[in-house]
């Protein structure tokens, strides 16, 4: 088994699967291309043997997250947009409470400081779960978007993702870079897993993929972006997300060409923030591409296995809202209905979470 994935790893990392779709016409080649995006951007082991191949300071502000009640209700989940988000079906959620921002670098910290939790980013890498790479390149670290100096084809998207010793939650882009003064921006570089383990701490649990999605459309009718039918409402943007010619060239026009600190842009009407666009947000569902097809009606808490056709045998869970990378010219996963995906213990810059808890 470890020497499939090997295999599969190289073959990924250096052919790509982006015409899986591409007969089905552009809209579709786009969405694989996402859909490629959003797991080389997690996959730390792709980009471990890609970097084969290829040559804090402690403070106390943001410490509180308010919960907003959400009373629950009948909604038409998903899009037709995607292959993995389709079809259109409906589904009722339960009341519950949800963090009305993501959560923070400041609240973060907390949790480490009172339970000494190591992220999965900074443990030692296991020799045996990367075969035939060299004991002394086993560093811990990972995913970080790097742009390119020039324009590149969409169609490697390692041309932008390098796996970075070093980078974790403290340190976001790799070792030089920190969080001090950052303490209000989303945190980063969390695997499912450590945002499973923060959920826990905090008397919280990570949402389900509906109850998400529920929230971001906050009962407004279908539209193509969950705040309505315009990408730029009265000429302003309300979303953090890419704006320029994707990789290299971020023009910030929104504001930020990183992450945003939380309750930067407009809340919804359900007085949450930043459900779309900023940082990417798990979900507690495993994915599976078919599971829209028979998924439950009531309250539905995703699919008991995994399953992604681009690497099988790897299990994912749900990812939902996009983020500051996302770019009409590659990946538009911040629309109504989409969704993305993670490797359960991967993790990268542009990746954060918040909670629920039920009433």
């Amino acid at each position: 088994m470890k020497k499939y994935i090997y295999n599969l790893i190289v073959v990924i990392g250096f052919t790509g699967s982006f015409s899986i779709y591409a007969q089905g016409g552009n809209a579709i080649v786009v969405a694989t291309n996402c859909q490629a995006m959003c797991k080389a951007n997690t996959s730390k082991k792709a980009l471990l043997m890609q970097s084969l191949n290829t040559s804090s300071k402690e403070n106390t502000t943001g410490l509180t997250n308010e919960m907003v009640w959400i009373t629950g209700g009948e909604f038409n989940m998903g899009t037709n947009n995607y292959p993995d988000a389709k079809p259109i079906h409906k589904v009722s959620v339960k009341g519950y409470w949800i963090d009305e921002h993501e959560v923070t670098n400041a609240q973060f910290a907390a949790f480490v400081k009172a339970t000494k939790y190591v992220t999965i980013a900074e443990r030692p890498l296991n020799p045996d779960d990367y075969p035939g790479v060299p004991v002394d390149k086993l560093v811990p670290g990972s995913a970080v978007f790097v742009p390119p100096t020039g324009k590149v084809s969409l169609e490697n998207m390692q041309q932008w993702w390098q796996y970075v010793p070093g980078a974790n939650w403290k340190h976001p882009a790799g070792p030089k870079s920190s969080i001090v003064g950052l303490e209000n921006n989303p945190v980063v570089q969390i695997s499912y897993l450590d945002a499973k383990a923060y959920a826990e701490w905090a008397g919280k649990r990570l949402p389900t993929e509906a109850e998400w999605e529920f929230a971001a459309r906050a009962q407004r009718p279908s539209t193509k972006y969950y705040w309505g039918t315009e990408l730029k409402p009265k000429g302003k943007w309300v979303a953090n997300i890419f704006q320029g010619t994707f990789p290299n060239q971020n023009t910030a026009e929104d504001g930020f060409a990183g992450v945003a600190p939380v309750k930067s842009f407009p809340k919804n009407p359900f007085g949450i923030y930043d459900l779309e666009g900023n940082v990417w947000e798990w979900c507690n569902d495993l994915y599976r591409d078919d599971y829209y097809k028979s998924s439950a009606k009531n309250n539905p808490q995703g699919p008991s296995t995994s399953n992604d056709p681009e690497e099988p045998g790897v299990e994912k869970h749900v990812q939902r809202g996009g983020s500051y990378l996302c770019s009409d010219q590659y990946c538009i996963r911040y629309v109504a209905g989409s969704r993305g995906k993670g490797e359960t213990t991967s993790a990268c810059n542009h990746l954060g979470f918040r909670c629920v808890k039920d009433k």
